[in-house]
């Protein structure tokens, strides 16, 4: 239910942005600036949850995200009557964005620390397996949302289009179905906690090479999955106008199904060989999304891409999990931790850099003319790359969101050029990042290698009576 309550989240966060954008002129660069928002405070405060979650307790860090999931609905739709009210504009309505969603994923952060190490203890002979099964509940959110997303958001509504602040808060519903869950919930004893494992001893773990290498490659994970799905409906809604949320759903679906199967694949080709053909089908499947255009190709594109994306996260916890168990909720922790900093850090703005970068660089060599009317007021940067002014949000919203009728013959001549550099930035944007699965690949294919080297992979576990570590 927890993930459900994030997957909802996420998807309608991910829907509403071409919303934002026309009502607060964002660019796409502080659209997934904000959209970081929802992902930096996951990966902030997860250490410091698995680090305490055997000492506070499962039962009672889940009340705390609780409160926070109940609290970030109140403060994000706050960015309507802050920016109405002539006080500070466009600039509050972001921080009341980026605040609500920090908040939002600071929840998120403390589920994470609790549940996997929790499923890990529940299911210690098929960790990677389960860890699979309980993350389907990600995919199952995202359906969710992405249904009520497809019939209600934006002005493109298979039914009607509805407010997006009441879009933000239908996840109040299933977050007070596991809210009530939890008067009744009876939580074990990790393996570590009847180990007497330390959180020092814990730590010890991140000096070996191959977690800090695992690590690494989940930032890449990160930055691949969640970047990507963040704005996936935003950029294909320009390529298969009004079809784009019903490709969320499909991948989502994909997604959930495939992730109950994880265990008699792992069983075949052990995790890293999962995880290495996962990257290969990603890296193909962004590659396609990046220049398909008609519907059929697009569909594929989508099944392959899904496909690959699938297996990445709950398989890394379970390598880890496997690999490290003497890390307990901490090595756990600072998996979900490193992969959603990069995807709040750099997948989300990055994608969103990059987008405005193709767009722009488009419409300045096709129509420089109509680039001077629609772009941003102010340049935005991202990292290290060099510094562009973007489109204007609100004007492109305004243009696109009208109907054809009520345009002048110019003004269709204008939307359907900022249709084309639109879809151009954001394909261009998939298939730039190709690049990170790409070498994901070379990574685990690395690890595959190096077990081979020692025998094989074999999962470690924790005996019973804390006398140390056994393979099986």
């Amino acid at each position: 239910m927890t993930l459900i309550v994030a997957g909802i989240g996420f998807a309608i966060r991910g829907a509403i942005l071409g919303d934002l954008g026309t009502q607060f002129g964002f660019t796409k660069t502080d659209l997934g600036t904000i959209t970081g928002g929802g992902l930096v405070g996951f990966g902030l405060v997860i250490l410091l949850a698995s680090a305490i979650a055997d000492r506070v307790g499962y039962g009672k860090l889940l009340a705390v995200a609780f409160g926070l999931h109940i609290t970030s609905v109140i403060v994000t739709i706050s960015a309507t009557p802050i920016y109405g009210d002539g006080s500070g504009g466009n600039a509050n309505a972001y921080w009341a964005l980026y605040i609500g969603m920090f908040m939002f994923a600071i929840g998120n952060g403390i589920v994470e620390a609790v549940i996997n190490p929790l499923t890990a203890t529940l299911y210690p002979e098929e960790r990677t397996h389960y860890l699979n099964v309980l993350h389907a509940g990600w995919p199952a959110g995202l359906i969710i949302g992405g249904v009520l997303a497809f019939a209600f958001a934006s002005s493109d509504a298979a039914l009607a289009q509805v407010r997006w602040e009441i879009l933000i808060g239908l996840y109040m519903i299933p977050t007070l179905i596991y809210g009530t869950m939890l008067y009744r919930a009876h939580f074990p004893v990790s393996d570590t906690a009847v180990a007497g494992v330390t959180v020092k001893s814990m730590l010890k773990e991140f000096a070996a090479p191959v977690l800090l290498f695992l690590l690494l490659l989940h930032a890449m994970v990160g930055y691949v999955e969640l970047g990507t799905d963040s704005w996936i409906v935003n950029i294909m809604q320009n390529v298969i106008q009004g079809q784009a949320f019903l490709l969320f759903i499909y991948t989502s679906a994909l997604m959930f199904v495939l992730r109950f199967f994880a265990g008699p694949i792992v069983h075949r080709i052990n995790p890293l060989g999962l995880l290495f053909a996962s990257s290969m089908v990603a890296t193909a499947g962004l590659l396609m999304l990046g220049s398909s255009a008609t519907g059929i190709t697009i569909i594929v594109a989508a099944t392959v891409y899904g496909a690959g994306k699938t297996f990445f996260w709950p398989t890394m916890l379970g390598v880890v999990s496997e690999q490290f168990p003497r890390g307990g909720a901490l090595t756990l922790g600072a998996v979900g931790g490193i992969g959603m900093l990069s995807a709040g850090l750099l997948g989300g703005p990055g994608i969103g850099y990059k987008q405005d970068y193709f767009a722009t660089q488009y419409l300045q060599e096709q129509h420089p003319a109509l680039y001077e009317v629609y772009k941003a007021p102010s340049e935005r940067g991202f990292l290290m790359f060099p510094r562009i002014t973007g489109l204007d949000g609100a004007k492109v919203g305004a243009v696109l969101e009208a109907s054809s009728g009520s345009l002048t013959t110019v003004e269709n001549e204008y939307k359907g050029a900022l249709i084309r550099a639109s879809a151009h930035g954001g394909q261009m944007a998939l298939k730039w990042t190709a690049l990170v699965p790409l070498m994901m690949t070379l990574g685990f294919l690395g690890l595959i290698v190096y077990f081979r080297s020692r025998g094989g992979y074999s999962a470690v576990s924790i005996n019973k009576d804390g006398s140390g570590l056994s393979t099986r």
